[in-house]
């Protein structure tokens, strides 16, 4: 099929499928005399695993190194590995979310406990202060945990009290 059909066919534009193929994820292609570019009916497939990969959070590169040249040729162990070690990152990237949507919460929560004394610009900094100053324990307690002989909660022999 040309490459109007391809893209077509696929939803991307001829650009993203010149692209592609420059980048070495979609096969060169045979060029007829007219220098029309003609592809098989399997680079249909390739850009389905190639924008479905991408959805998923997977870089053109990581998809480089797990896309084989010939479809038929899959290494079963190397794909389960890619795919274990990017639901690992995702795992660790809710964590990080999780722990700043946390912090967010708490910093909402302190900003909308001002005392009635005090401005808002003044509220703002005093929570912010608070929130840098919990920051900076939470990681010095992070380091202590560690040292040897620390339990994690700054003192030695502390046992998780």
């Amino acid at each position: 099929m040309k490459i109007g059909e391809l893209a077509r066919r696929s939803g991307l534009t001829q650009s993203r499928i010149r692209f592609y193929e420059s980048i070495g994820l979609l096969r060169t292609v045979e060029r007829r005399s007219n220098g029309y570019r003609t592809y098989p009916p399997e680079a249909l497939v390739v850009l389905d695993l190639i924008a479905t990969a991408q959805q998923a959070g997977f870089s053109l590169e990581e998809i480089r190194t797990l896309l084989p040249s010939d479809l038929d040729q899959w290494e079963h162990g190397a794909l389960l590995e890619a795919l274990r070690r990017k639901v690992r990152e995702i795992e660790a990237l809710e964590a990080r979310l999780g722990r700043s949507k946390a912090q967010l919460v708490a910093l909402i929560a302190d900003i909308e406990a001002r005392p009635d004394d005090i401005d808002c610009a003044t509220n703002a900094r005093r929570a912010l202060s608070r929130m840098l100053a919990g920051a900076t324990q939470s990681a010095s307690m992070a380091a202590d945990a560690r040292l040897p002989g620390k339990t994690g909660r700054g003192r030695p022999g502390a046992a998780g009290i």
